[in-house]
């Protein structure tokens, strides 16, 4: 059975900035008529085998969709979703928990301040904490300021304080009805089943009605307008003086115009995409900024598209010299226009993306449709990309200048423009703190004593609430007998091809070969390593001795869907204290490509060139900044990294190679004018990996192809320089695993202090390897935790926007939280969960359930070019997923209760906490980072 995608949108449009349509669409998620107890939809992570369940507020539309494998599991989650959407509860409790209120900093505590509190408050504080967030919303109210994208759809954090529980209800009433909803299918489920139990659920209870929704015509400008915005100053920039981000965005036809869209779509790849595109010589390459601006390319999610470029990390004094070189760059092309092969390249991407399959396509497909047929277009029409192909070629075959006439006519004649600057304000962060605070004082002023009480009192009935065990009987539920006792196995064959352990795995993969090369490095020293990213990210966009970078790049685009290389970082599967460490090369192409795409392997293998400085240091830079920009958004990823680094081999590597540690030498290596001493670290990297000497290899084709595809690869091998150490006749002894014999796990305490208004907070400690026999057992311990426990302390009553609990594969327990207002009270939460077990806080229905979503995670779909790929990085084989599955189900509260005992007890304990100035982390115990 495949995967089953359903997915259900309405028209949102907010004419305000308090969030209403974001906050309900978590409040509606929160209980319904026919499920009525608290939180269904978390409730359903825990009774359902989903492939995935979220739901998210855009600019003009709110969406819920969910997949699954099983049809038992269709049917619960459809009707769970279905009664949430059209027959919510609105429950006042559930605004205040998940929207905001007053509430005093110690619930029980009538002494204690009162404060603001709600998820969907502390999750926008987090969110427009970010600079790039804030542009983005900045640029779209200003581009389109006619109506609803002229306010922040998800909310901004002083105007969330203005919303009320009717306004909420009203909003409900407004916009959730079937008359204005849009419902996706994609799978092999029968239709006619599935929209009865549309109608019986939902349609037949509704009349349709007049919605008034619909968004009317931007006004077009006749001038062209700028604007300036601030942001809260990066601490993490390479250079604090270059700050600013400026660019120009234009208004488009509307994306219900679906050969203009895509026409406008590929003009857009062509001006931006890659080295070889005329913005990106323009711009990245003249050195004056870090990247492009956060807010660039085409963008057809609103009813009328957009077209923005621009550069950000400038300083000030060089806005006009950007200005400049964007209007010149839109006049050579119109003069120039494109090189055929630039036009080719992108077309080939089109066909590629098409053939390609991923577990995702379906929501994607859901994604991509849903702003056009939200604006009433016809959503199958832009699925017809032979016809929209053909099309756009018989054009430009007509007209060879109908590029550049695009140009002319969207661009340079186009007077609804906006240019738009951001600087850093450094009192912009202590502006949000004391307009919050003003908010505060100006509603406690205006409380009556009883109006006092009554605040001590709700938020007594909310904890209340909070603890009550909530009667879940009436949700549907998936059963063990309805999960797969066996694991879903994928045919391996191997090969040894000039003394390389070769697998190889035959899969429908619709006329695409897939390819990945594992290299492995062996010790290495830690001043080296740290450069290792760095390597991986620049190796394939420096250009060879037989083509400069932007041939190079030209060629990739032509011939692949993209040559990648990432560091390889894979604890042994039996051993906590061994692992593997090297690199991890992969790429796929269409098969009539493969020896073009094994070519252009063969050049970075054999004369990769690592010493243009110019080109070096723009790679640099955008990679600093895409990490520094990352913290905002990935914030609890770095604090978990963090915390494991202290006790684990494996978490201190990938701290090194992806923790906060890797965003700060980025930051010095930016600020560099000298890179000398990285090109020759770079050039010592290579020399380690790019040889063939203990190289695997991988393909995944169809089998009428991977014939061709072996003789390719092996062709490639012979060319490698270097040669094998010794044959490879087993994936075992392909690996090459290695100890760190001198480390040892610390407790540890560390903040790493930044201006953010939410904190992300982690906490880890050791735990055992994939094939351990404890390892199922902490699967289920750690579902429990974040479902029973931790989301309930942490979120719910902690106003956080997410946390959880985890077993990873580098022998670490963690725990995290996301977009925290709470620091010390959370590591507090986390230490108390030992407690909490021992309790007997969970039942044998919470055991099953648990069992559920790790089994969910266990069986997520595998793409047909992914297949048998996780076995050949980390050597975990079906039999060994089989060995585990054995024992996930036969998981016992026992086993629950004996594991909690032996590894949440008195053991090693790391704490991560990355946030703003925190007194706690000043009295001693914590180490400060900066």
């Amino acid at each position: 059975m495949g995967i089953r995608w359903k997915g259900v949108g309405f028209r949102t449009t907010p004419m305000d900035d308090t969030g209403v349509s974001h906050i309900l669409e978590h409040t509606v998620l929160c209980g319904s008529h026919r499920y009525p107890c608290r939180d269904p939809f978390f409730k359903m992570l825990n009774r359902s085998l989903s492939t995935f369940m979220n739901a998210w507020t855009a600019s003009d539309y709110t969406m819920y969709p969910f997949s699954t494998q099983n049809g038992k599991d269709f049917q619960n989650l459809l009707s769970v979703y279905l009664d949430a959407v059209f027959f919510p509860n609105l429950d006042k409790l559930d605004f205040l928990q998940e929207g905001w209120r007053l509430e005093h900093g110690a619930t029980e505590d009538r002494a204690s301040p009162i404060t603001f509190k709600g998820v969907v408050f502390n999750e926008m504080k987090g969110a427009m904490s970010s600079a790039a967030q804030l542009y983005a919303v900045g640029c779209q109210n200003r581009l389109l300021p006619s109506h609803t994208y002229s306010y922040n759809s998800g909310g901004d954090p002083i105007a969330i304080l203005d919303l009320t529980h009717q306004q909420l209800k009203d909003f409900h009433a407004s916009h959730y009805h079937p008359s204005n909803a849009r419902f996706f299918t994609y799978g092999d489920q029968p239709l006619d089943a599935h929209l009865q139990l549309i109608n019986e659920s939902a349609l037949e209870h509704f009349q349709r009605i007049d919605s008034d929704t619909d968004i009317p015509d931007e006004t077009v400008w006749t001038e062209k307008r700028s604007a300036a915005i601030t942001c809260p100053p990066d601490t993490m920039a390479p250079d604090p003086d270059k700050q600013t981000t400026v660019s120009v965005s234009y208004l488009l036809p509307r994306i219900t115009k679906v050969d203009e869209s895509f026409e406008v779509s590929l003009l857009a790849s062509l001006l931006i995409s890659g080295p070889t595109s005329p913005f990106y010589e323009a711009l990245l390459d003249a050195n004056i900024g870090s990247d492009y601006s956060p807010v660039c390319g085409y963008d057809g999610s609103t009813r009328d598209a957009s077209f923005s470029i621009g550069l950000q990390g400038i300083h000030q004094d060089d806005e006009e010299r950007v200005r400049g070189i964007i209007q010149e760059t839109l006049n050579k092309v119109v003069r120039e226009g494109f090189e055929a092969d630039r036009i080719e390249a992108v077309l080939h991407s089109v066909e590629l993306a098409q053939r390609h399959q991923s577990t995702t396509f379906g929501i994607q497909i859901i994604s991509s449709l849903m702003p056009m047929w939200n604006q009433d277009g016809d959503p199958i029409s832009s699925l017809q990309l032979d016809r929209l192909v053909a099309s756009f070629k018989r054009k430009l075959a007509e007209n060879p200048r109908y590029l550049q006439d695009l140009v002319q006519r969207y661009f340079i004649d186009n007077n609804h423009q906006l240019w738009l600057e951001m600087s850093p304000d450094s009192e912009y962060t202590p502006k949000q703190e004391k307009e919050e605070a003003a908010k505060l004082e100006e509603r406690l002023r205006e409380l009556t004593n009883d109006d006092k009480e009554q605040v001590y009192q709700t938020g007594l009935q909310l904890a209340d609430a909070q603890n009550q065990e909530a009667d879940i009987s009436c949700l549907p539920t998936v059963t063990i007998s309805d999960i797969d006792p066996k694991t879903k196995r994928t045919v391996i064959k191997t090969e040894n091809l000039s003394g390389s352990y070769v697998q190889l795995h035959e899969q429908p993969t619709n006329g695409v070969t897939y390819f990945r090369g594992v290299s492995p490095l062996g010790a290495l020293d830690t001043d080296l390593l740290l450069y290792l990213p760095l390597f991986c990210n620049i190796v394939t966009q420096m250009g060879t001795d037989e083509s400069n970078f932007r041939e190079f790049a030209k060629q990739e685009e032509l011939k692949t869907g993209g040559l990648s290389v990432s560091p390889h970082i894979v604890q042994n599967a039996s051993s906590t204290d061994a692992y593997e460490l090297g690199i991890v090369l992969g790429s796929h192409c269409l098969d009539r490509k493969l020896d073009d795409m094994m070519n252009l392997w063969q050049q970075i293998f054999n004369s990769v060139t690592l010493s243009d400085h110019d080109r070096l240091s723009t790679l640099i830079r955008m990679e600093a900044s895409d990490l520094s920009n990352s913290v905002a958004f990935m914030g609890h990823a770095f604090a978990m990294r963090g915390a494991a680094s202290a006790v684990s081999t494996v978490g201190k590597l990938s701290e090194l190679t992806g923790g906060i540690t890797q965003v700060n030498l980025m930051k010095q290596i930016a600020e560099l004018e000298d890179l000398s001493e990285v090109i020759s670290k770079l050039q010592r990297l290579s020399s380690l990996v790019l040889n063939r000497t203990d190289m695997r290899f991988c393909l995944n084709a169809s089998p009428e192809s991977m014939s061709a595809a072996v003789n390719a690869l092996g062709q490639f091998i012979d060319q490698l320089p270097g040669a094998p150490a010794s044959s490879k006749p087993s994936l075992d002894s392909a690996q090459a695993f290695i100890t760190d014999e001198e480390f040892n796990p610390t407790s540890s305490q560390k903040h790493f202090r930044i201006p953010f208004p939410v904190n992300y907070v982690s906490m880890a400690t050791t735990a055992v390897p994939y094939k351990h026999g404890d390892f199922p057992k902490l699967m289920v311990l750690a579902r429990l935790l974040s479902s029973k426990f931790l989301h309930k302390e942490i979120r719910e009553k902690g106003g956080a926007y997410g946390s959880g609990a985890s077993i990873g594969t580098d022998g670490t327990f963690k725990f995290y939280s996301y977009r925290d207002p709470h620091s010390m009270d959370t590591l507090e939460v986390f230490r108390r969960s030992l407690s909490w077990m021992q309790s007997g806080g969970f039942t044998a229905h919470d055991l099953d359930e648990a069992k559920f979503a790790v089994f969910s995670n266990v069986d997520s779909p595998i793409a047909p070019g992914s297949k048998g790929v996780s076995t050949f990085l980390n050597g975990v084989t079906d039999d060994d997923r089989q060995t585990q599955r054995d024992r996930l189900f036969k998981v016992s509260s026992h086993d629950i209760t004996d594991t909690a005992d032996r590894y949440l007890g008195e053991r090693w304990y790391s704490s991560y906490l990355i946030g703003p100035e925190n007194d706690a982390t000043k009295q001693g115990g914590w180490t400060l980072q900066e």
